[in-house]
């Protein structure tokens, strides 16, 4: 048996969950599929995955040789599509990931159309709330908030940068303390989002200090999710902080009101980030082509909204 075919098969298996569901996606029967996890792990000599024909889940080793395969696969795709030519038509599965609420609002009417445009290309879209690494995870492009670290990847500025927000309903705050600097938030109920720190928040300095303002609380309320905290700080339950596109609608309701504004940190810049060598694949480049002027006027967009509910 080939085994970068076993390898493909490997890979679609934990994409897709189970041995049916990589059956199904490409096309083969669950016993080739089976026998080919079966091939890749008598080569290498370690259980991969622990498996049922409904549910799989990958082994210490499994996690390491997983990594592996997508670089492996992902350096032959971009190889075969070099010698193609630069002018070969995007084809292919393009995997892309963003936050979740910013996936589903922004960026996946963006890939509606780019897979219109482009019949041979498809799109695995994953929303996630954390940082993936594009490379073990086999991801060609993401669209990520915050300054980047010196890397090899390829980033494309999108423009409008993203403002950071403390909010809460005007009931919870007529009838709690008021609230005129950071350090006041030390006698308030808080809904923490995991993403925006779970026992403390960091505010700009004080007029005359260079040192950043650090509240610490502990939360009455901890959520894994944007939608939850928007909905529990407007139901009362508290204040909450997310970036101010997620709060928008509730802010113009006046469902939320925004505190502390003038002591946020400066807003934070947007990419699109692909891996090294892949932007010169003709499905990302593609895309980014596609994308790019898009993102770039939705995110500037967002930039003056933001503005606005302050």
């Amino acid at each position: 048996m080939d085994r970068i075919d076993a390898m493909k098969v490997f890979v679609t298996a934990i994409d897709e969950g189970s041995l049916a569901g990589a059956a199904r996606n490409l096309k083969r029967s669950p016993t080739a599929v089976s026998r080919a996890l079966s091939f890749l792990e008598a080569h290498v000599g370690v259980e991969l995955l622990h498996r049922t024909t409904r549910t799989l889940k990958l082994s210490e080793a499994g996690q390491r040789y997983a990594a592996a395969c997508r670089r492996v696969l992902v350096d032959l795709e971009e190889a075969d599509m070099l010698a193609g030519g630069e002018r070969a038509a995007p084809r292919g599965t393009l995997t892309i990931s963003a936050p979740p609420i910013l996936g589903e609002e922004v960026l996946r009417p963006i890939v509606d159309d780019f897979l219109e445009l482009h019949p041979t290309v498809s799109v695995r879209f994953l929303m996630l709330d954390r940082l993936v690494n594009l490379v073990d995870e086999g991801v060609d492009l993401t669209v990520r908030i915050g300054h980047l670290p010196d890397s090899s990847h390829v980033s494309t500025r999108l423009g409008g940068d993203v403002r950071r927000v403390v909010v809460a309903s005007p009931r919870y705050l007529a009838n709690h303390p008021r609230i005129v600097e950071p350090a006041d938030l030390a006698k308030h109920q808080i809904v923490a989002f995991s993403n925006f720190g779970l026992d403390s928040w960091s505010f700009t300095p004080a007029k005359g200090s260079s040192i950043p303002r650090t509240v610490h609380f502990t939360p009455r309320c901890i959520v894994n999710s944007v939608r939850a905290a928007a909905a529990s700080a407007a139901a009362g339950g508290g204040l909450t902080r997310l970036y101010s596109y997620h709060v928008a609608s509730y802010v113009r309701d006046e469902r939320l009101k925004i505190v502390l504004a003038d002591a946020e940190h400066p807003p934070l810049p947007v990419h699109l980030l692909a891996p090294q060598g892949r932007m010169s694949v003709p499905k990302v480049r593609a895309f980014v082509d596609f994308a790019t002027p898009r993102l770039r006027s939705e995110f500037a967009n967002m930039a003056a909204a933001a503005g606005s509910l302050a």
